[in-house]
C-alpha cells in the first residue's frame, strides 16, 4: 500500500475527503518525525511504538574490496515495535 492508497482508505473509513485525510496523515507523520528528532518516544497503545535507537560505532568491510576494513560511525535509527494487539491480529 502506498501513500495515495492509504489516504484513500483513510478517507473511506473516516468519511473525510481525500484532501482532509491526506492533511491528517501528513500532520501525523510530521508529528512523529518531530518527536523522534527530539529523541521522544511515540506510543500508540494496541498499535505500536515509534522510538529512536543508538547504533554504536563499528568496523565493517568494503564490499568492493573485502580486505579493506572501514569504520562505520555511530548513528541513530528510527524503529517501530508492533504492539500486542497488532501482532495478534497479524498472526491469526
Amino acid at each position: 500500500m502506498n501513500k495515495a492508497e492509504l489516504v484513500a482508505s483513510m478517507a473511506e473509513k473516516s468519511g473525510l475527503t481525500k484532501k482532509d485525510a491526506e492533511t491528517a496523515l501528513n500532520a501525523f507523520m510530521k508529528s512523529v518525525e518531530e518527536a523522534l528528532a527530539k529523541n521522544d518516544k511515540v506510543q500508540l497503545v494496541g498499535f505500536g511504538t515509534f522510538d529512536v535507537r543508538e547504533r554504536k560505532e563499528r568496523q565493517g568491510r568494503n564490499p568492493r574490496n573485502p580486505e579493506q576494513v572501514i569504520e562505520i560511525p555511530a548513528s541513530k535509527a528510527p524503529v517501530f515495535k508492533a504492539g500486542k494487539s497488532l501482532k495478534d491480529l497479524i498472526n491469526q
